[in-house]
Parts: structure tokens; sequence; C-alpha cells
């Protein structure tokens, strides 16, 4: 006798992904007094009181505690129901410098901002003194969101900040979000991992942080992993160079990403033998992505249809530049 199937999970279609938005948004506002984004408050669906039912947003921001937030790409759809339930509960969200607008808009005013971006070559505040900032907020028994884009644990320096809260006896806890990596990749209809391509996956910053330290090329030029370089647009050239050097051919696939899952993404893909050569002509901003491999050979280089129907402005305004950057770089 088969057992009953189970009940298909309440968001399996984008449009009751959107109810559930939708039913957050109207949960924040008429029940917590929480004043999400009023792109949030938009929805066309999903009015119906047991909507908000369905979501399960537990828990609440506790007093002298620290979140470690994910922000995910850029995208605010892609950010974590509960990434966003404790924007709109924390009373104090320390936040960098790729956090995007409209996921600082679902803090509610009047709540505390501080802003401890970084940039290449600038940091706009020390990484001690943003741990001694999330210490000395907790200690003033407020619930704090530390903001970071993309997963707080890939390349966050994470791992820094946990070490300063422990030290001085505050609780944390980690919310993990979308990675850099996955938004790109998805962006570009490709998986990351493939049987038939990549059996092995790397993430390496290409920010050398000891001196005179450079990856183990021989290590990285393998032909069944997909490899994903984290902040490395200054040195794609080296990158290039070092895994031709290390045995990968000239024609080996590469695919450079900016600003992932964003309305001005933009994308290039090439061979480790032409692409500095083409981002030479045709230069991409930073954030960029970097991955290398043969999952790259799989890019639907087909336009998706973008914006959708209820993407906000900025997204309408960005449409047509996007396309227009991304089409000309097409191999």
């Amino acid at each position: 006798m088969r057992a009953p199937s189970k009940p298909r999970p309440p968001f399996a279609s984008p449009d009751a992904l959107r109810r559930g938005f939708s039913a957050l948004a109207r949960l924040g506002s008429a029940r917590l007094g929480l004043g999400l984004s009023p792109r949030w408050r938009s929805g066309r669906v999903g009015e119906a009181e047991d909507d908000a039912a369905r979501l399960s947003l537990r828990g609440e921001c506790r007093p002298g505690r620290v979140y470690l937030v994910g922000a995910g790409s850029g995208d605010v759809e892609l950010l974590t129901l509960k990434a966003a339930r404790l924007l709109a509960q924390a009373d104090a969200v320390v936040y960098d410098r790729l956090v995007g607008e409209e996921v600082l808009a679902l803090i509610p005013a009047g709540r505390e901002r501080y802003y401890v971006g970084k940039a290449s070559g600038h940091h706009s505040v020390p990484q001690d003194e943003i741990g001694a900032l999330l210490v000395t907020l907790a200690g003033q028994g407020k619930s704090v969101v530390r903001l970071k884009g993309g997963d707080p644990g890939v390349f966050g320096r994470m791992g820094e900040e946990l070490a300063a809260l422990a030290e001085a006896g505050v609780s944390a806890e980690i919310v993990p979000g979308i990675t850099a990596a996955s938004a790109a990749c998805a962006s570009m209809g490709i998986p990351l991992t493939d049987r038939a391509h990549a059996q092995q996956l790397r993430f390496i910053t290409a920010q050398l942080c000891r001196e005179g330290g450079a990856p183990d090329w021989q290590a990285l030029a393998r032909r069944d992993e997909t490899l994903v370089f984290y902040m490395g647009l200054a040195k794609v050239e080296a990158i290039c160079a070092g895994l031709r050097g290390a045995g990968l051919p000239d024609d080996w696939p590469i695919m450079l990403v900016a600003n992932a899952s964003q309305p001005e993404q933009a994308a290039l893909v090439g061979t480790l033998g032409d692409m500095p050569a083409r981002l030479a002509e045709t230069p991409l901003p930073s954030p960029c992505l970097i991955v290398v491999g043969s999952v790259v050979r799989m890019a639907d280089w087909t336009p998706a249809p973008w914006p959708p129907a209820w993407a906000s402005p900025l997204a309408q305004r960005a449409s047509s530049s996007c396309h227009a950057r991304g089409a000309s770089s097409r191999v």
C-alpha cells in the first residue's frame, strides 16, 4: 500500500512565492507594526488572511545578540525570509557596501544604521573597529544585524567578527545568504557542477593576503572542476596566464559576471587565451565574479524576459542598457 503523498510546499510556484512576500509585507506592517518596502506591499494577489499564516515567521531579535546575516547577491527577492524578518525587527543594522538599496529599504524608519563598507584599497572602517562596534551595540542591550553581501561565511570576514564577539561574551547567530557564485551562474543559465563537466567546485579569493603569495596554479588547473574567483577583476590577466601556464588549454572557457542578479548585470564569455583582450575592449564594473571551467560552455545567451512585469522602476530603467552590454559580449 502506497504511503500518502506529502503536500507540496506553499511556495511551489512564482505566483505562490510572490503571494508569500506580499503576505510578509502585510504581516509586518499590519500585525507587527513594521514598515517594509512599498514594493513588497504592492502584491497583486494573495489578499487572503491564510496566506500570512503560511509563513513560518518564528522568533524575534533578541536583545544583546548579533545576527550575522547574508544579504544575498543584490536582488531583494533572493533575500531569505529569515533575513527579511530580522531586518524588520533589529534595533541596529551594521551593513556593507554591496548591500542593495531595496534590501536596506526593509529596515523600518528610525532604526539605527551604521555603514562600514569596504572597497578595493579603501576601508571606511577598519575590521577591528567593526568588531568593537558590534560588541558595543550588543552591550547596550540592542538586537543587532550585521548585514553582509552574499553569504557571510564566503570571503566575508565573518570569522574575525565571530572571534571578537566570542571574546566579549556576546552571543551570535549566522543566517546564510545566496553567494555571488550561485547567483552569477544561475543568471547565465548554467550549473556550478555537472556530471559531464565538473565534479568538483572551488571558491578562491583573488585577493592575495600573504606577501609574495600566489595560488597553486598546478592544483587549480583541472578539467573536472569549476573554479570561481571572487574579487578578481583586476587579476583576470594573471589568472588566465597562471592557469594556461599550469596546463589548461588556451581555449578553456572563462566567464566574467558583474553585478550578478542585479538590473545592471553584465557579462563576458570567452577563453583563457582571449579574455584579457575582451575585457580591455569591453570593461566590466566591480564587483565581478570569474568562473572558469567547461560548465561555461553551457551558458545560455538567450535573453530571458527582463524585467518581469512586477519588477521595480530601477530594473525597468536599467533593462535596455543591461541587455546591450550582455549581448555585446557573446562568444
